[in-house]
């Protein structure tokens, strides 16, 4: 499945940025009918560590930034900190949506990363979306993620979608870093890890 990833990846992107579908290259298609090992990793429980260490750093970053800079964006026509923020709980719906997921009633809506400027509003609706993908995810069983999304792509399955979920969440977690630091707020898991360091240095 990994080597399907960047494949599915693409095509996904193209379907919800209304992109035209590339085509997978030919060697890439042979490669595949070729390789026939059964996967030696755990989707499903990679996929909760990975959300739920997700959906912490991006809360924790979150409190962290002041709110007076929750409005702040690089440039004229670029989201701003707080609009980054609802785009990944929006886009957490969203990709899960591809599973089957019944999204909640006002999630899906094009204005909804314009909706809110209220810091912890903002937190809360992200954290609400980490702890709605972590029930659903749950909720899978190992069938359900082989079940064929040819949606995504020829070789698709359900079980792709997951990859491109924390795909997603962690481009726009580098992101989110950077912002931050651009108004001088350290991530708080980079500053207990100094902190420590510090503490260590001192006591020797």
């Amino acid at each position: 499945m990994k080597r399907a990833f960047f494949s599915v990846f693409v095509l996904s992107l193209a379907m919800i940025f209304g992109a035209p579908q590339l085509a997978r290259p030919a060697a890439q298609d042979a490669a595949a009918a070729q390789d026939k090992t059964a996967p030696n990793y755990d989707i499903k429980g990679e996929a909760l560590v990975d959300e739920a260490d997700l959906g912490k750093k991006f809360t924790d970053l979150a409190e962290a930034v002041p709110a007076d800079k929750f409005n702040w964006r690089p440039a004229e026509g670029v989201r701003s900190i707080g609009e980054v923020y609802l785009h990944v709980a929006q886009s957490n719906y969203g990709i899960m949506k591809f599973s089957g997921a019944s999204v909640p009633a006002g999630k899906e809506s094009k204005t909804f990363e314009k909706s809110i400027t209220d810091k912890a509003k903002i937190i809360a609706e992200l954290k609400a979306s980490f702890d709605w993908v972590h029930q659903q995810i749950t909720a899978m069983t190992n069938a359900d993620l082989a079940q064929p999304l040819k949606e995504l792509g020829p070789d698709a399955n359900k079980g792709d979608v997951l990859y491109l979920l924390t795909t997603h969440a962690h481009e726009h977690l580098g992101q989110s870093i950077a912002y931050a630091r651009v108004n001088g707020v350290v991530p708080p898991w980079t500053k207990a890890r100094m902190d420590k360091d510090k503490d260590k240095k001192s006591e020797e």
